[in-house]
């Protein structure tokens, strides 16, 4: 299991070789990589060479940085003995938050019960001592990464599709860690233009949310079972409180947020990801900070220059913009900034 085996609006790991060809072109001695809204993580996966800081408002994003970005030691002899005992699991008798709650939504009422019972598990052995906190998130991502595949969604869980066959093949797998022995990367789940105040770093890459599609919507699912908080969830989608989850790069407050974090940014380099989704059928997909805002904002930092790269985005089928592109909008701070 790699970082990018999960599906996952707005991900970047396609345009991988894009983005890093820019940086290294154009930005000079990157000894800190500041991924500020780092979604899986699979943009801050590529600069393992870097010290990278690497944030994200989803507590389920958060574990899968802790899975394959941390230096922290790991026995990958237990996880993979877990992992079995996992996948071994035929008949769970009791019911459990996920059967209660879930059953023959997203997953058979099944695949809930073993789901609920492998989480509670592994919580159990945290909490025991049994698991470091690697540990811990490795096997919380293994489990999380397993049920994207088999959910009964188009990628997400604003609803779940009616009068279809569940799939029962529920396999946890190992996540492959590339590389060992990484640098004392920092890892937070945090309000971005808070967080903002307390670092400093060579170059901030920024990929916030473009329109009005709220993540903690989208993924309310796998956040609920990374938190395990239980929460009373409502509604036909089984959605639990998600009010402090809430982006304001995803309303009409998105500008003057946007603005805010360029200012508190302390940093040599400003990298922005900003698709132009321009206007859509689906009036929810629309960009919320236009062009000459992001080149205000930005030009008031430092020198600006636009690349751009031709890509295929995510669609349920409203909307219609053929000609999508991703840019990346390159800030080179001045000093005095």
């Amino acid at each position: 299991m790699k970082i990018n085996n999960r599906r996952y609006l707005g991900n970047k790991y396609k345009l991988l070789p894009f983005i890093k060809k820019i940086i290294s072109e154009e930005c000079v001695d990157v000894k800190t990589f500041f991924d500020v809204f780092a979604g899986t993580g699979a943009v801050a996966s590529a600069f393992l060479d870097k010290e990278l800081i690497v944030n994200d408002i989803l507590y389920s994003n958060y574990l899968a940085h802790l899975t394959w970005l941390s230096a922290e030691a790991y026995s990958g002899e237990k996880i993979a003995a877990c992992i079995d005992f996992y996948n071994s699991l035929k008949d769970i008798a009791s019911d459990n938050y996920m059967s209660v709650n879930f059953a023959n939504t997203y997953f058979s009422y099944e695949v809930c019960k073993k789901i609920g019972f492998i989480r509670e598990d592994i919580e159990q052995k945290f909490a025991a001592g049994c698991l470091n906190r690697r540990e811990h998130a490795m096997l919380v991502t293994s489990l999380l990464y397993a049920i994207d595949k088999i959910a009964n969604t188009c990628g997400h869980y604003d609803a779940y599709r009616k009068n279809v066959s569940y799939s029962n093949n529920f396999i946890m797998e190992v996540p492959e860690i590339e590389k060992e022995g990484l640098k004392s990367n920092s890892f937070y789940t945090e309000d971005s233009n808070e967080l903002v105040k307390r670092i400093v770093c060579d170059l901030a890459y920024l990929d916030p949310p473009y329109n009005s599609r709220q993540y903690c919507d989208a993924y309310h699912l796998p956040e609920n079972i990374a938190r395990w908080e239980k929460p009373k969830v409502y509604g036909v989608a089984g959605k639990m409180d998600r009010s402090g989850l809430k982006s304001a790069y995803c309303t009409q407050k998105a500008v003057s947020a946007f603005a805010d974090l360029i200012s508190k940014l302390r940093c040599r380099y400003i990298v922005l990801s900003y698709n132009n989704t321009g206007e859509g059928a689906d009036g929810r997909s629309n960009a919320k900070i236009s062009d000459d805002a992001i080149m205000r904002i930005l030009s008031a930092k430092g020198q600006v220059t636009v690349f751009s790269q031709s890509y295929k985005a995510f669609s349920a089928g409203k909307s219609e913009n053929n000609h999508n592109q991703e840019r990346l909008f390159l800030c080179k701070v001045n000093a005095k900034s």
